[in-house]
């Protein structure tokens, strides 16, 4: 879910879980039958919870991952698409896409006023993508139940880097479509943050060594840049002009008015050219840093005297606890609309949880008891939804790999189709961010074959009823557009 962990993350992990040569072996995969009605129509799934050993090239076993997949069986079960969904972190399981977004049952989100003690209630989906698409979730090791097998340096070399993420989450599909005879079934494949790096780099991974190809891949809330929103010296205003939009909808939002394109062009448009003319001419030039930080205050609805003694440079925490400070109220850097109290509002800097992460309890209890009430698939420990001190560990990418293989991949395949998906408001992974890198691409990839689409809402623009429908329109339009493909046929044949 989270591109980055919130301030005063933790490891809740214990002290006294078994060595990972020690665990008990995970049980073979189970399946239930049950029904959802999505839309006013009755679909009768399987849902199977299952894991995928992963070993070395000696035969060692190094970790498993485990799956939750909804399939519909019959005649036409390997004509119908499948689209594998991870989430991000990295240290996030695929709950959140699972019961906030495409699974056949939900459990409403995001919305003003949760606890983490509310009960974890499923209902019928009426957004889900069941009826277009299996659909196959996958957990990354360290998250949900899937695990490591080896010892710490042996579990940094083969999971904990970024291209080794890479290479066994490509090998999770490969052997999922393997093993349940899918493999000429159409692809498709769903990441959400951190998951919107991953799913371009398997794309080429699995084109270039797995021999699979996707018929399309959708990127939610993608982290494609980790320079752009990095730490940068004082030089460089990317940071603030890709955050900027986003700060932008918030208050917007907050004003009664309706997030659209045609109400975010503006502020693009004054992102892209006054403020980057301002802000090169430099906080030496008084009334250039006049000019910008009245502009910032407007927009981001902030005091104009703050803002001017930050020089206009402000990032998402700092414009976000000032806004809220006289209120006692901490909001969400997902989305800024969910607000909790501020544990100490005095302080310099802020110190509490993300409100909207703080919420998600309700999503860890009713996977577990999914996995093992409902399916029955019984296994040992806890599941985790999120893992930061995964997070921590990861040793992430910091180059461009991720559009570089997404060039790649959509060069090799001429007919592969990439919708891309942002929430306006969202501060984690701002859209502004993607939609000057897809302003970068060749004319013939960004044309019809990639699409982006913003939505009301943040992070987790699915947990918004009217965005999730919008989403999940614009999905099967890019499903049906793949379906037209037709077979190639040699040109001399008869």
């Amino acid at each position: 879910m989270a591109a980055v962990p919130p301030a005063g993350a933790d490891d809740a992990s214990s002290n006294s879980a078994p060595a990972a040569d020690q665990l008990k072996d995970f049980p073979s995969p189970r399946s239930i039958k049950r029904t959802a009605f999505i839309r006013g129509k009755r679909i009768d799934y399987v849902a199977t919870v299952g894991s995928i050993a992963l070993s070395d090239e000696r035969g060692k076993l190094l970790g498993e991952v485990v799956y939750t997949a909804y399939t519909i069986p019959g005649s036409a079960a390997l004509a119908r698409p499948v689209t594998f969904a991870v989430n991000g972190g990295p240290g996030a399981a695929s709950v959140a896409l699972n019961f906030g977004a495409l699974g056949p049952k939900y459990l409403e989100s995001g919305q003003v006023g949760e606890t983490a003690s509310r009960a974890p209630v499923l209902a019928d989906n009426p957004n889900s993508w069941l009826p277009f698409t299996d659909l196959v979730f996958i957990d990354p090791i360290g998250t949900g139940y899937s695990r490591t097998r080896v010892g710490e340096a042996e579990t940094k070399k083969a999971f904990m880097t970024a291209d080794a993420d890479v290479r066994y989450l490509s090998k999770v599909v490969w052997q999922w479509l393997s093993r349940n005879d899918r493999l000429q079934s159409p692809k498709y494949m769903v990441g959400e943050s951190y998951g919107g790096y991953r799913v371009p780099r398997i794309t080429y991974e699995l084109q270039i060594n797995g021999g699979i190809g996707f018929s399309g891949i959708v990127l939610v809330s993608p982290y494609l840049d980790a320079q752009a929103l990095g730490d940068s010296d004082a030089l460089s205003p990317l940071r603030h002009m890709i955050n900027l939009p986003s700060l932008a909808a918030s208050h917007i939002e907050e004003q009664g008015k309706a997030l659209t394109p045609e109400t975010m062009a503006p502020v693009e448009r004054y992102a892209q050219t006054e403020f980057l003319t301002d802000y090169f001419a430099g906080a030496s030039d008084v009334a250039a840093t006049d000019r910008l930080s009245a502009k910032v205050a407007d927009l981001i609805g902030l005091d104009p005297a703050f803002v001017r003694r930050m020089d206009g440079r402000l990032t998402p925490s700092q414009a976000l606890r000032e806004r809220y400070r006289d209120e006692g109220l901490a909001a969400s850097g997902y989305d800024a609309r969910i607000k909790a109290l501020d544990p100490f509002p005095a302080k310099d800097v802020r110190d509490y949880f993300d409100p909207l992460l703080g919420a998600s309890a309700p999503f860890s209890e009713a996977m577990t008891h999914f996995i093992l009430s409902e399916v029955g698939w019984r296994v040992d420990g806890q599941y985790r939804a999120h893992n930061f001190k995964l997070y921590e560990d990861f040793d992430g990418d910091t180059r461009d790999t991720v559009v570089t293989d997404l060039r790649k991949a959509m060069a090799n395949d001429t007919k592969l189709q990439v919708l891309v998906t942002h929430g306006w408001n969202d501060l984690s992974c701002p859209y502004f961010m993607s939609k000057l890198l897809i302003q970068q691409m060749p004319p013939r990839m960004a044309g019809d074959r990639l699409r982006l689409r913003v939505y009301p809402g943040g992070h987790m623009f699915y947990d918004r009823a009217e965005s999730a429908a919008a989403w999940r329109d614009d999905a099967m339009t890019m499903f049906a557009a793949a379906g037209r493909q037709k077979p190639y046929v040699r040109p001399d044949a008869s």
